[in-house]
């Protein structure tokens, strides 16, 4: 033996590592057919045929036994990739101010199956998290899917390596709470051995409608979204989460857009968390808010059904402006490639997008800003990136994941 390498052995080492940037691109839909993943992976056609198949195999994707042109297309037809929609699920969990959700997503960040929870969130989250994982399970009994891992978001702050949700203020929990323990304890008990995370709602928001959403190609992604209350965003970096040193990274809510604003829960005034909420939104706008469990129903109904109401059009204005100041610090400080908005911050943009576009513009350094300012476009995005993290080791590694 003189030690080199058979073309049959460099093949199949070759192939199989790249069987995880295969994965991803099929998954983000970048690679809808065989021709581009040779393409997008540089290798041969042959190498990336044994790919597909071992991708196939694993119940991961479907290529087409027969090859077709794409509308439009030149050159030699080519088999489609796709997703394979029977394979294995994602557990999704997800935590807001009136309730909980969980789901199960597939990949290509595909909801197959979901179900609500109360309408109210107990002080112990033990006894919440208990109950998402119940239904939990029941979904995964009903589908009789293999289940990969679990995730879990959360209306707040998540430290790392603890797991632990720092400040869920609307959720009446203890600062503190050991969110991941709890729910990792939960999951264990139902039978899913794979990976458990968790992490805050507006980062997992921002992970999904980077790979299937608004977010799709941006290199360098800012998310700002509103819940029931409060505001939160999130960075993607070269498709990946940018949480800092600790997770506790676009903390965007404590950002002071109005000096003589009003007292916020940090200690400070005039954040954007109770300047460019829904509540602050309904009392800007004159009314009464009802429950604090729908509060973002009720802003964005409002604003949908009154838009020409004085008092309606003046909170608009009075938040898309704060907003926009809010935004413009960001994009100064980050100078991101593109800007998505979520919860009432997307009703916002509809509302006046010249408006908010000028708000955040007027205030760039490098004067007129020219970052695209989009809606997020997933429903249950949060939802999905839960299911996004779980999927990660998969997407990383899809033999050594599977147990392959």
């Amino acid at each position: 033996m003189n030690g080199k390498a058979t073309p049959t052995r460099t093949r199949l080492e070759r192939g199989r590592s790249a069987l995880g940037p295969a994965l991803e691109l099929v998954h983000t839909g970048r690679a809808p057919t065989r021709a581009v993943l040779t393409s997008e992976l540089g290798v041969t056609r042959a190498t990336a045929g044994a790919v597909a198949a071992e991708l196939e195999a694993l119940g991961l994707i479907t290529v087409d036994s027969r090859p077709g042109a794409g509308a439009g297309s030149q050159g030699r037809p080519s088999h489609r990739l796709s997703v394979d929609e029977t394979g294995p699920v994602a557990l999704a969990a997800q935590v807001h101010a009136d309730g909980h959700r969980v789901a199960l997503v597939g990949l290509g960040g595909r909801i197959v199956a979901t179900a609500a929870g109360r309408g109210v969130v107990e002080a112990d989250p033990e006894q919440v998290l208990g109950e998402a994982v119940a239904a939990g399970e029941a979904l995964l009994r009903e589908s009789g899917r293999r289940c990969v891992g679990a995730g879990l978001a959360v209306p707040s702050a998540v430290a790392e390596p603890e797991g632990t949700a720092l400040s869920p203020l609307h959720l009446a929990w203890p600062p503190g709470a050991p969110v991941r323990r709890v729910f990792t304890e939960r999951v264990r008990a139902i039978g899913v051995e794979g990976p458990v995370f968790t992490g805050n709602d507006v980062n997992l928001a921002a992970l999904a409608e980077h790979r299937h959403g608004a977010g799709r190609g941006a290199g360098n992604l800012l998310c700002v979204a509103t819940g029931h209350r409060g505001v939160g965003g999130a960075l993607v970096l070269n498709g990946r989460l940018h949480t800092g040193s600790s997770g506790l990274a676009l903390e965007v809510g404590h950002l002071m857009v109005n000096p003589e604003g009003r007292p916020c829960y940090c200690g400070g005034r005039g954040c954007l968390d109770v300047e460019a909420d829904p509540l602050a939104f309904l009392t800007a706008a004159g009314r009464e808010p009802g429950p604090e469990t729908n509060l973002l129903q009720q802003a964005s109904e409002l604003l949908r059904a009154e838009p020409g109401e004085p008092g309606v059009r003046t909170a608009t204005e009075r938040l898309i402006d704060c907003l926009g100041a809010g935004l413009a610090g960001l994009v100064n400080i980050l100078n991101p490639d593109r800007i998505i908005l979520g919860g009432l911050h997307r009703e916002l943009l509809a509302a006046d997008p010249d408006r908010l576009r000028a708000a955040v513009a007027d205030r760039s350094l490098w004067g007129r800003s020219s970052v695209p300012v989009l809606a997020c476009t997933l429903d249950h995005n949060s939802l999905v990136g839960a299911g996004e993290v779980a999927w990660q080791p998969v997407l990383d590694d899809p033999l050594a994941a599977l147990g392959a």
